[in-house]
């Protein structure tokens, strides 16, 4: 895919994974002999990447002396409290070295198994349309509203929802000052989406996958196993 833009990756990997386990980072379990967080930079290295933030807490010994593919093009930066912190100091980092309206991918690095094909189908959706964009799929299940008590106060209408997913993609500096105006303003960024919408900028949805889940829970790491096995069997 040629574009005259740069295309980037973020990753956030600085989170203390504790709804996984207490003890241990989800993103350093294994799967297949290689840490879910090997596979998910394997996979976003299937895109012709101008390079790939890793933004790691300051005391993780583990992430410099994992193999990852592309390693030439790797870069580390510590990350912050919050996601949101990790996202932007990545950011920042990358304003050193790309420009601004180079193209940059955030990815959770707990989500090794989206596909080649859903990243090319992003990437091509937002340079084609100029526009920041995500990957999504549409809402299945009949959704209830419970708001006292665990009763049920009303069906929701599932008929325009989405569940986001990652990577989301926008420019460098469009990203940037929307994650800093946010932050400096104290509203709750859950995911770059959220920031953009924030400052108005429009945000297109581009239809992922239901096997491009996020190892959340320990059970989530057996399934994200069987999901690797099958799109390797396939």
């Amino acid at each position: 895919m040629k574009t005259q833009s740069k295309i980037w990756a973020i990753v956030p990997a600085a989170g203390s994974g504790s709804r996984f386990s207490k003890t241990e980072l989800k993103q350093y379990q294994y799967i297949q002999n290689k840490t879910v967080l090997e596979h998910t930079v394997s996979r976003l290295n299937s895109l012709d990447l101008a390079g790939l933030v890793l933004a790691i807490s300051e005391q993780d010994e583990v992430a410099p002396t994992l193999t990852f593919t592309a390693p030439e093009k790797l870069h580390f930066c510590h990350g912050g409290e919050e996601r949101v912190n990790s996202v932007l100091n990545a950011l920042i980092y990358l304003s050193g070295i790309a420009h601004e309206d180079d193209w940059v991918l955030v990815h959770d690095a707990a989500r090794p198994c989206v596909t080649a094909k859903c990243l090319e189908k992003l990437l091509l959706s937002a340079i084609e349309s100029n526009q920041s964009s995500i990957l999504a799929i549409p809402v299945r299940d009949t959704l209830k509203l419970v708001e006292n008590e665990n009763k049920i106060n009303k069906t929701v209408s599932r008929n325009c929802l989405w569940q986001a997913q990652t990577p989301q993609i926008a420019k460098l500096k469009t990203l940037k000052n929307a994650i800093e105006y946010a932050i400096l303003n104290e509203v709750a960024i859950t995911d770059e989406a959220s920031a953009l919408e924030y400052i108005n900028e429009p945000v297109q949805v581009v239809q992922g996958r239901s096997d491009n889940i996020k190892i959340t829970y320990a059970d989530d790491l057996e399934l994200a196993k069987l999901i690797l096995q099958s799109q390797i069997d396939n």
